[in-house]
């Protein structure tokens, strides 16, 4: 993967709002149930909008992905924070299999999985496909005595975990970006 090759994935990628027009009623729905139930708390905003280097987040994702529908209405809350620095887009997973065919994670094509590129297209990160509070929800409700119902809304608490776990790899990847010597040197700080 190198940098030509992300940076035309991501001028074929969506935005979110186009993303969602590929999906059904249903699909729709689930994805807005979580973006109209998440909310930046004042200091998480605060910290996005101190972002001073871009970033292109790239999203391989599938429509009908229920960890998609709860975690990537999230990831654009936190773009919609600071849209300058942060440029989110996604690609469907089956579309686009010359790359999705490349971001295998524990054996399998998955989605959610999010590139975070430079603003040149550098890799800086892939991080997929669940983070951590996700997978601490999920283990509980498949390794326990209940059961996740797909069409109930989030869990608030976990919403708010999941929400902070992203938000903590926007902020690691912002830091990397910053203080790395060659954007340094390119922008003269």
């Amino acid at each position: 993967m190198d940098t030509p090759f992300l940076a035309d994935k991501f001028a074929a990628a969506l935005p979110y709002a186009d993303y969602l027009k590929t999906g059904t009623e249903e699909q729709n729905r689930r994805w807005h149930q979580a973006f109209d139930s998440s909310k930046l708390a004042d200091s998480q905003a605060h910290l996005l909008r101190s972002f001073t280097r871009r970033m292109h987040v790239l999203i391989v994702s599938g429509i009908w992905c229920g960890d998609c529908a709860l975690q990537i209405p999230l990831m654009h809350r936190i773009a919609m924070a600071n849209p300058e620095m942060i440029h989110l887009r996604i690609l469907d997973r089956d579309l686009h299999k010359d790359l999705s065919s490349q971001l295998k994670i524990n054996g399998g094509v998955r989605v959610p999985v999010v590139l975070f590129l430079a603003e040149d297209f550098e890799v800086c990160s892939i991080y997929g496909e669940r983070t951590l509070s996700r997978y601490r929800s999920l283990a509980r409700k498949q390794l326990g005595d209940s059961c996740e119902i797909a069409i109930a809304p989030p869990d608030p608490d976990e919403q708010t975990a999941t929400l902070q776990g992203w938000l903590d790899e926007f902020e690691r990847i912002q830091l990397m970006l910053r203080i790395s010597p060659r954007l340094r040197e390119k922008h003269g700080d």
